[in-house]
């Protein structure tokens, strides 16, 4: 989840996509077949209260076992949201098949793993989840690093139209790169550089591993900061704790570091001490233009072993095929994956993921119940993707976009619903990158029918529009919309949505409490998100129209290209006759 959780999240938020690591550990697979026992629930068409409920009531449930990618929660999931899509009527999205299998690598490292540090004549041993994590993404068993040079790298940026590079002048083959997370001028507060306070993707800790790799580096270590990450410690040991799961490399061909993971501020305090450098400073000349690499005058050594399994997993597909132009679509999308079970921990070790994302999943399902009994008929067709593997990187929607069930210039736009606010109806609606596409010419109308207003992610500095699966779609081109419920909260204001985004970050985000809780969620304004959602699907889907990207956008250029042979489709809305 990888993304802007509840009202925001102000306080905390994905390590993901919707983001950061599964952690589960699978159980044995259930057969193909299974599916968990239907309560005694008659569904209604159109979105309600109730039926939302039941839909995540299931998918959170005890039962399903936090929905870990290859356990039997999957084969429960899967088997669920293809029975859901059947009572609906929707029709097989990828040819005759509710599935679409997606190829994954497990890679579990020893947490016995020591990160030694020699400095000074002295070696210290950093012990896994209290003061570093680290793993790899290489498929092998056993990855050594021996005596590698520790350099300090600033924020790990080569950003050209920056005229920024915290690389230049070095060879780092062989060598451990420590760097920030976010962006340079972050943590000064300088808005002169980047984007200010709002994270680009150069920030996110995904961009400062595939830099490193690209430049040869041996390992890459980011400090972790609970300002800068947006996250506490524990996110970070949780999420990289246990399997971590990747596409092959043969379907997914970036350059990949042998070894990557986060070191405690604690750990990063001492290191820099050792080399005579103050952490805080170290934070102020990162941020200064012309910074050099510094070396830390030690060395790393790490000998990490980890059990690798090739499995699988599946993305579910269901299609609801257009009265007048089935071969262009409109796509609605949520990951259906979390953490799974933590098998050996104390007390209650299901890592339900109610919120995140039993919500979204449940959302999709209720507009398409919506979209499957409105008259008149959609013209365009309506894929409604449940993807997988979201919590390990968003890949589930990166493998659908390499191999989409309808090409990509067919797409008119994408809704994603990821973590959807339960903390009653709001006065707004927050758009995560807003100012994007012209998807937000479509919603602004409806949600000024709800006398809402639309505006950006209040935590800009959290990178929350590059965290879950409609970032894949982005990269490609494809105009794609991520919003849900605001934080001013009719009843309460703003003060009340925030401390609701706190409670949720604080004590529930990527842990066992995740779980649903009928005496405290008020689903009136989750009801109104889903609406929202719903009316931007069945414009676009009732009309011809394609949008794009506004001027100055990144993906415009992308989109420009795949669309260049199409004639433009109207630019009014007939919401806004």
């Amino acid at each position: 989840m990888p993304r802007k959780l509840l009202l925001c999240l102000a306080a905390a938020a994905a390590l993901s996509a919707c983001k950061g690591e599964d952690t589960s550990t699978p159980a044995p697979a259930a057969s193909p077949d299974a599916a968990a026992t239907p309560a005694a629930h008659t569904f209604s068409p159109g979105i309600n209260a109730a039926d939302f409920s039941e839909m995540v009531k299931t998918l959170a449930s005890d039962e399903f076992e936090g929905r870990a990618p290859g356990s039997k929660g999957e084969e429960l999931t899967v088997n669920y949201i293809r029975d859901q899509m059947q009572r609906i009527g929707l029709q097989p999205g990828n040819g005759d098949s509710w599935f679409q299998d997606v190829p994954m690598t497990e890679t579990t490292a020893d947490e016995s793993t020591v990160l030694k540090i020699t400095q000074g004549g002295k070696t210290t041993e950093l012990k896994f989840g209290t003061d570093m994590v680290v793993g790899t993404r290489t498929g092998q068993a056993e990855v050594k690093v021996d005596a590698s040079d520790l350099v300090f790298v600033g924020y790990g940026v080569d950003a050209p139209e920056q005229k920024w590079n915290d690389y230049a002048g070095q060879d780092w083959k062989g060598k451990t790169v420590v760097m920030f997370v976010n962006d340079p001028g972050f943590h000064v507060d300088d808005e002169k550089l980047f984007d200010g306070k709002r994270m680009t993707y150069y920030g996110r800790w995904t961009y400062k591993f595939e830099e490193a790799a690209r430049k040869g580096a041996a390992a890459a270590l980011i400090v972790h900061d609970t300002a800068g990450a947006s996250y506490g410690w524990d996110v970070v040991k949780n999420s990289w704790a246990g399997p971590q799961y990747d596409l092959p490399a043969k379907d997914d061909p970036e350059t990949r570091i042998p070894v990557q993971g986060w070191l405690s501020a604690e750990a990063a305090k001492a290191l820099f001490a050792g080399a005579g450098l103050d952490l805080a400073q170290a934070y102020k000349d990162a941020s200064k233009r012309g910074f050099k690499p510094v070396p830390l005058k030690a060395t790393a050594a790490v000998d990490l072993k980890s059990q690798i399994a090739q499995k699988q997993s599946r993305n579910v597909v269901g299609v609801l095929p257009g009265s007048k132009r089935a071969d262009e679509a409109v796509l609605y999308m949520a990951h259906w994956d979390h953490l799974g079970k933590h098998e050996g921990e104390e007390g209650d070790n299901i890592y339900n993921g109610a919120v995140d994302n039993a919500t979204g999943v449940a959302g999709i399902l209720e507009v398409a119940e919506a979209m499957a009994h409105q008259d008149p008929k959609p013209e365009r067709s309506v894929v409604f993707l449940a993807v997988t593997l979201e919590e390990s990187g968003l890949l589930g929607s990166k493998y659908y976009v390499a191999h989409p069930t309808f090409p990509l210039d067919k797409i008119a736009g994408v809704i994603n619903i990821d973590a959807m606010s339960v903390a009653g109806r709001a006065k707004d609606v927050t758009v995560t990158g807003f100012g994007s596409s012209e998807l937000e010419d479509i919603l602004k109308p409806l949600a000024a029918a709800q006398d809402r207003t639309l505006h950006g992610e209040t935590s800009v500095q959290s990178g929350f529009y590059f965290r879950s699966d409609h970032f894949n779609f982005a990269k490609a081109g494809v105009p794609a919309l991520y919003a849900d419920g605001g934080e001013d909260l009719r009843d309460g204001g703003v003060e009340a949505g925030r401390k609701a985004a706190a409670d949720y970050g604080n004590n529930r985000y990527h842990g066992p409490k995740d779980e649903f809780d009928a005496t405290t969620w008020k689903l009136d304004g989750t009801v109104e998100d889903l609406e929202l959602m719903y009316g931007v699907g069945k414009e676009l889907a009732g009309g011809d129209r394609w949008p794009n990207w506004y001027e100055g956008n990144p993906f415009k250029a992308a989109r420009d290209e795949m669309m260049k042979n199409k004639a433009p489709g109207p630019v009014e809305s007939s919401l806004l006759d």
